[in-house]
């Protein structure tokens, strides 16, 4: 799949996704109002900054499918990862306020709550927000927006099955404070996930070298080419999730040059880097040994 075609898949997952929670909100407001359940509405908050979020990745994922140009030589696919952090944010927002909702009324005492009504709207809530998930996840793997989106979702599933043990507890018992608890419980389970979000963002945007990459592995496959001789200046980093750039200096044998083989050589090193490591953009400077040894007078 190209990369044009990869980000009108996602726009079009992203949009039935958007369609799915905007409706979903709906019936839980309405739900949290009849039922006075505090756990319902919020789920429901924390729907509506899901639905922000996928509004947000939507954007990110139409800025991110235009053209390199010459003011942004890389393309504009990092505006995936500000989405993220956007997202990262409204989380870790969602997850104080839902704890401040849900300590209020348990030190406040009791507050009446129609379990039946809130039950139905959960389930209808999971059913919903599952399809959603089963959408958006064949792309999480391969975009940090589409991830971060991917895990507003999962987070609505499981408050949506957090409102429904509660619901259910205090359909059998009449213990009301199990809808309280049950919104600590849906913030406690956000805070982990707006974690892993921004913490990918911050690696993306220190120019770290992503986690899955080896850089020693990948040094040791260009030390293992044929005419190379040394390897220094070594950068790996990442546009946005799933597109890591690579960078070198590659000191070569006396041969390489004499015989005309850099062009072969400089295929070689791509190719390796393509095939192993999924590193579609490397540039390599190839270096004679005498060069190599005088160029940290050009690095001050």
């Amino acid at each position: 799949m190209s990369h044009d075609h990869g980000h009108t898949a996602n726009r079009n997952r992203l949009l039935i996704a958007i369609g799915i929670v905007a409706v979903v909100l709906v019936v839980e407001v309405v739900g949290a109002w009849v039922s006075g359940s505090l756990s319902l509405l919020a789920d429901a908050g924390h729907m509506l900054s899901d639905l922000a979020g996928l509004i947000i990745a939507l954007m990110a994922t139409i800025v991110a499918a235009r053209p390199a140009t010459d003011r942004q030589t890389f393309g504009f696919r990092r505006a995936e990862v500000f989405g993220a952090l956007i997202n990262g944010l409204i989380l870790v927002v969602v997850a104080v306020t839902v704890t401040v909702g849900a300590i209020g009324r348990l030190v406040g005492g009791e507050t009446e709550v129609h379990s039946v009504p809130m039950l139905v709207v959960a389930v209808i809530g999971l059913v919903a927000n599952f399809g959603a998930l089963l959408l958006l996840r064949p792309a999480a793997g391969h975009s940090i927006n589409m991830r971060g989106a991917y895990l507003e979702v999962f987070g609505d599933l499981v408050g949506s099955a957090t409102v429904i043990v509660a619901a259910v507890v205090i359909l059998l018992t009449g213990f009301t404070p199990a809808d309280a608890i049950a919104s600590l419980l849906i913030a406690a389970l956000i805070v982990p996930r707006a974690f892993v979000l921004l913490r990918d963002v911050v690696r993306v945007l220190s120019e770290a070298a992503p986690a899955d990459t080896d850089v020693a592995e990948i040094r040791d496959h260009i030390l293992g080419t044929a005419g190379v001789v040394a390897v220094h200046d070594v950068h790996v980093w990442a546009i946005t999730s799933g597109a890591p750039v690579f960078s070198a200096h590659v000191v070569c044998e006396p041969a390489v040059f004499r015989e005309g083989r850099t062009g072969t050589l400089l295929d070689e090193l791509s190719g390796c880097l393509s095939k192993h490591f999924d590193v579609e953009h490397s540039t390599f400077q190839l270096e004679p040994a005498e060069h190599a040894a005088h160029e940290d007078e050009f690095h001050r």
